[in-house]
């Protein structure tokens, strides 16, 4: 799947309509940024399966700021709803894949009892 525009108006239903979301936020000014996208666009054509979306943080400030982004690129994967990886810089195409392979081994159930437990304690 070639990667998708992620909008404040697109950004819930895909991800409550897809099992794994890798998110790259971004801007055009950033090297970085541009230097990362034949990577993220040629790992994504080998999982179909996987959306892999782009955000604008120029473009997409709402989103940006609700998910205090201050550095991009910034990479987040959301898996079942959750967000399950969140970290400024790209990364290399290896580096991408062995995340790619971690995120779907994930136990679901165990990183939710986690959660739950999380917030619980957290809520004492």
């Amino acid at each position: 799947m070639a990667t998708v525009e992620i909008t404040k108006d697109n950004f819930r239903k895909t991800y409550e309509e897809n099992d794994i979301v890798i998110l790259d936020f971004w801007a055009s000014w950033c090297g970085p940024c541009m230097n990362f996208i034949p990577v993220y666009e040629k790992v994504s054509e080998d999982f179909p399966d996987i959306v892999f979306g782009k955000i604008d943080t120029e473009m997409e400030k709402e989103l940006a700021q609700h998910f205090s982004i201050r550095s991009i690129p910034t990479i987040m994967v959301i898996r079942g709803g959750y967000e399950v990886f969140y970290q400024p810089g790209a990364l290399y195409e290896e580096h991408l894949r062995e995340l790619i392979q971690k995120v779907q081994d994930l136990d679901m159930d165990e990183v939710i009892k986690k959660l739950e437990a999380q917030d619980a304690e957290e809520s004492q």
